[in-house]
């Protein structure tokens, strides 16, 4: 059962509302350590000058800027500290938003904020005047030393903390390095034929349906040596063919989907008990 990662309040205007954070997301990894072929000792990792090329205790090594080619600055963790975000135990609410006034690009690491010991009815009249509102909440606060900016928003009967990134750390797209020009003419019927490859694609998301194929192919694959089976590589798979003709490409993948679902078997419906069939079956 996940535990909190962090306890303090949430303020806005003069109120202050005790809550626990948790983490929303359980990443599933698999992680693999490096060792030896031979004997399959683990790998270690050591600290060595670059200069004389000896091993470096820990406490000899310090923190240093690259300020040009080959030139340092070091920095002390004095002197990180005395710049460092105080630790707080606030989320500080400075606005209230639309939700489509935030780009998902800025969206980083979400986490579910409840209330703590004796703080339900502050928490449920926050969460009902923000759903009310229809508004998302945008504040600060300190994890782990750093400052976040964060949104706040209803979740059911719940609020999710979602960190951002900062406006100066996203990509633009016009800084990309050989990313291609948008150009060409689009003529209608190119355009009609991808609206309507796009309406025949369309349909409900449904995120339990979407599973990573890579980690359960290898976790079995894991299992499998495990067990002692030997491996068969599977052949690399084949690149897809270049498309010449764009409109020949939709065309082809309209009437293949049209003949995907023409063929599709159609789902049984199953057959109605009789009415006295059914009073048995409850009663029993």
């Amino acid at each position: 059962m996940p535990r909190s990662i962090w306890s303090g309040s949430i303020s806005f205007g003069l109120v202050n509302v005790p809550v626990k954070l948790f983490n929303a997301v359980q990443r599933k990894n698999v992680t693999f350590n490096q060792l030896h072929e031979t004997d399959h000792g683990r790998i270690q990792q050591r600290r060595v000058c670059s200069i004389d090329g000896d091993e470096v205790a820990f406490e000899d090594v310090v923190k240093g800027y690259e300020f040009s080619p080959g030139q340092y600055v070091v920095v002390t963790s004095e002197e990180l500290d005395s710049i460092a975000a105080k630790k707080t135990k606030l989320i500080e609410v400075e606005q209230f938003i639309d939700a489509s006034e935030i780009d998902p690009l800025m969206f980083d690491s979400s986490y579910y904020v409840a209330p703590a010991t004796g703080a339900g009815k502050a928490f449920k009249l926050m969460v009902d005047a923000m759903r009310a509102a229809d508004k998302v909440g945008i504040g600060r606060f300190v994890l782990r030393q750093k400052e976040h900016l964060v949104a706040l928003r209803v979740l059911d009967d719940a609020l999710v903390l979602v960190t951002l990134v900062y406006a100066d750390e996203l990509v633009t797209t016009d800084s990309l390095e050989d990313a291609g020009d948008v150009t060409g003419d689009v003529s209608e019927r190119e355009l009609a034929m991808a609206r309507q490859l796009i309406e025949m694609l369309s349909s409900p998301f449904e995120p339990a349906r979407f599973h990573d194929e890579y980690r359960e192919a290898l976790l079995e694959m894991i299992e499998r040596k495990v067990a002692g089976e030997e491996i068969t590589l599977a052949p690399p798979p084949r690149e897809p063919a270049a498309v010449p003709d764009l409109m020949a490409a939709l065309q082809a993948s309209v009437d293949a989907l049209a003949k995907e679902r023409a063929t599709a078997p159609k789902p049984s419906r199953a057959r109605k008990a009789p009415a006295a069939k059914a009073k048995a079956a409850q009663r029993s």
